[in-house]
């Protein structure tokens, strides 16, 4: 009798060990940096303002929001931020993927995961030279201290 292996593996959960305890691995597609930039809003053609974009990546953005919104609602977002003496922006259509409602009570604001769901032409290459810059512009600040 002929036993063949399966090919199919059972994917294994790999567990480190810290001196305080279990650690997670992180499983995103592409890393996060950290950034504070002023974000605008609109759900269903309402345009909204107040956002904030706290970190972000190629695939999506972490942000705070004015209001309570529902995981699987789609956005459209747009975030602020100068290069040199110009104000540009970075226009998305983003889904809410997450949502932590309770809200930061100082500030009254929601955090919610959004992923990118497409650009408009030209602000994914805007999105991702940003990124570069805050990489490099973090790394260096993080050799200083």
């Amino acid at each position: 009798m002929n036993h063949s292996k399966n090919p199919r593996k059972k994917p294994r959960q790999i567990k480190g060990k810290s001196s305080q305890g279990l650690f997670i691995m992180e499983r995103r597609k592409d890393p996060r940096l950290t950034l504070e930039l002023p974000m605008d809003y609109s759900i269903e053609s309402v345009d909204r303002y107040g956002g904030v974009a706290a970190n972000a990546s190629k695939g999506g953005v972490l942000a705070y929001l004015p209001e309570p919104i529902v995981v699987g609602t789609s956005l459209k977002i747009e975030i602020l931020y100068a290069k040199e003496s110009e104000l540009n922006s970075i226009r998305a259509i983003a889904k809410v993927v997450w949502s932590d409602m309770a809200p930061r009570e100082v500030w009254g604001e929601y955090r919610y995961g959004l992923e990118f769901q497409s650009f408009q032409e030209g602000d994914l290459q805007k999105l991702k030279k940003l990124l570069k810059e805050v990489g490099k512009t973090g790394h260096r600040n993080r050799e200083k201290q």
